[in-house]
């Protein structure tokens, strides 16, 4: 009677083992089956494989490149590499230069260039922090803060370096970021290593960007003592490397006081640039606030990064 008890109260139990028992056996089976076949199986010979290595001709790693091809007949320029340049004695236009400035060949610059390397070398060959600040570029930083209307500004040797590391530096794990698409590849670079949580959205749309903050708003509403600690982060460029546009600023601005954003934003040239008070004004005709913190003018032809 006892047994029987056990086993009604332990049907599922034991009807769950027998099917792993069963497995198992299957399982033991099938191998034993598969070593008979390959022990079944007639095996080559020593001089049989030797005779099949002879005979194998290995397949090229790459396919054979024709002498025309261009990757060995490269097209070499000549002169200085302004809004035409010289490719194999013909003239060309140059459309795929960043000099849109025109500073290369501008003989102002040349000159200016000719006396600063006599008296300082090309390079300062050390970090800021050691020994590579030289006056001339403190005084730079001078006359870019005031240009900018800004309390002070930084240099940094490599425009690359410069938001990829300026965003990191800001936004951190648990901060939200919204990006624009068509933003470069130092910004992509600078919003991963962030760690933050990024929302991208379309190309200079506002009407895409105003949902994600309008959604982001909501969320906020719904744990407000979780959004009291997070930042977030709106991230565009003044002048898109990737497209030649300009970002609507006003707009931005606009998003930034209503949703409590902290922008920052790069540029191609501070000619153009859209990010801080004085080219703003020129570009929209309306006064702008000055940026709090001014971050750069870079390698990248006179880059700026600004983050207000």
């Amino acid at each position: 009677m006892s047994l029987m008890l056990f086993f009604e109260q332990n049907t599922l139990h034991i009807l769950l083992e027998f099917v792993l028992v069963g497995v198992a056996t299957w399982l033991y089976v099938q191998r034993r089956k598969a070593q008979a076949k390959l022990a079944r199986e007639p095996r080559l010979t020593p001089e049989e494989e030797d005779a099949l290595i002879a005979e194998w001709q290995p397949e090229p790693l790459t396919p054979e490149t024709p002498d025309d091809h261009f990757a060995l007949n490269p097209r070499i320029a000549n002169g200085k590499m302004t809004k035409e340049v010289v490719m194999d004695g013909k003239t060309c236009l140059n459309l795929a230069s960043t000099n849109f400035l025109g500073f290369i060949g501008n003989e102002r610059i040349e000159t200016k260039a000719k006396q600063t390397i006599f008296k300082y070398g090309v390079g300062s060959c050390g970090p800021r922090g050691f020994y590579g600040t030289v006056d001339v570029h403190l005084d730079l930083e001078k006359d870019l803060a005031e240009f900018m209307e800004c309390e002070e500004s930084a240099l940094y040797s490599y425009g690359f370096a410069t938001i990829a590391s300026a965003i990191p530096a800001y936004a951190k794990r648990g901060d939200i970021i919204f990006v624009d698409k068509a933003c470069n590849f130092s910004i992509q670079k600078g919003v991963q290593a962030s760690r933050s949580t990024i929302y991208w959205f379309d190309h200079n749309d506002m009407t895409d960007l105003e949902r994600l903050l309008e959604e982001q708003d909501q969320r906020d509403k719904k744990n407000p003592k979780k959004a009291s600690k997070v930042r977030r982060f709106l991230v565009v460029e003044g002048l898109y490397a990737n497209t030649g546009r300009i970002c609507p600023l006003p707009k931005l601005l606009e998003f930034k006081w209503k949703y409590k954003v902290r922008c920052a934003s790069s540029s191609m040239s501070p000619s153009r640039s859209v990010c801080s008070a004085r080219p703003a004004e020129v570009q929209f005709g309306k006064k702008m606030p000055p940026p709090r913190i001014l971050h750069r003018f870079g390698a990248r032809n006179c880059t700026t990064e600004a983050l207000t």
